[in-house]
């Protein structure tokens, strides 16, 4: 499932900026530490989660504290530009497929 969205890249280039800032920050750093993925919930040293929109910039978005989350490389890739609902949906057509 692939999905395209344009934004304007003027907005697009401050929420990054915005997202540079936050990650920066102590909030973020004391999230990241617990080195829990927000997905999957599995334990990876800090240092290795990234930073995940819940709602994807290209969807509309914003770099906030309430919107931003620490995510295994694996779950981010996976993920990509879908929102909360169709990354559950997503979820449970694997967890509903037949495991050889």
């Amino acid at each position: 499932m692939e999905y395209y969205f344009s934004q304007d890249d003027a907005l697009l280039k401050k929420e990054k900026k915005k997202a540079r800032e936050l990650r920066n920050s102590q909030w973020w750093k004391r999230k990241r530490s617990q080195g829990i993925c927000y997905y999957c919930r599995g334990s990876f040293p800090p240092k290795t989660l990234t930073m995940d929109h819940i709602v994807p910039m290209a969807r509309g978005g914003k770099s906030v504290k309430n919107n931003v989350v620490p995510c295994c490389k694996e779950c981010n890739s996976k993920k990509k530009q879908l929102l909360p609902l169709e990354w559950t949906a997503y979820m449970e057509t694997l967890s509903a497929s037949p495991r050889e």
